[in-house]
């Protein structure tokens, strides 16, 4: 039976996919905020961080065009949470790093918050742009943009031929290509 069919068999009359999705949505949330939040907090070890995340994955269930009809809701929800926490501990790992990065500025260079911010998206957008590459191709890449280094260089590096770092960075270049 489809959602939008459980909700009819309510005496509601016609009910709208938009309705009927957030009638589903907020059944879910009685039935399993509380269970989520824990699994989350269990997880992160953070109660503040837990709800945000536990907010988004209700959050990403409101904005699906379609829900499926969900026989295992709580399957469905940690699936959703999950990658939202993997997200989350990436941006995290990425901010640390940009933050002990330049920790040794002097303060008349500090930047400001938003600069800060607007630094870790965009760290935070490469590295997910990123992430789909195998570790040899994302590190010809890098080296290659980054450091600058020769062909030969990053070949030696990697212990691989020229031509097969030539083929990881057209690949990369690719890659980067496709997903903007």
């Amino acid at each position: 039976m489809s959602n939008a069919a459980v909700y009819q068999d309510l005496n509601v009359g016609i009910v709208s996919p938009r309705s009927a999705r957030n009638g589903l949505v907020t059944e879910l949330y009685q039935a399993h905020n509380a269970w989520l939040l824990g699994w989350l907090r269990k997880k992160i070890g953070c109660s503040l961080d837990a709800a945000d995340l536990m907010h988004d994955t209700f959050s990403r269930l409101l904005q699906k065009d379609d829900l499926p009809v969900i026989n295992e809701p709580r399957a469905y929800l940690t699936t959703i949470a999950h990658g939202l926490m993997v997200n989350h501990v990436r941006r995290r790992d990425i901010e640390q790093a940009y933050h002990n990065a330049i920790a040794h500025l002097p303060e008349a260079e500090m930047l400001s918050a938003e600069t800060i911010n607007i630094m870790v998206e965009t760290l935070t957008n490469i590295d997910a742009m990123l992430s789909g590459l195998s570790s040899k191709v994302r590190d010809a890449f890098l080296w290659c943009q980054l450091e600058g280094l020769t062909h030969a260089e990053i070949a030696e590096r990697l212990d691989v031929s020229v031509s097969s770092v030539r083929q990881y960075i057209a690949k990369a270049l690719l890659h980067c290509i496709e997903v903007v």
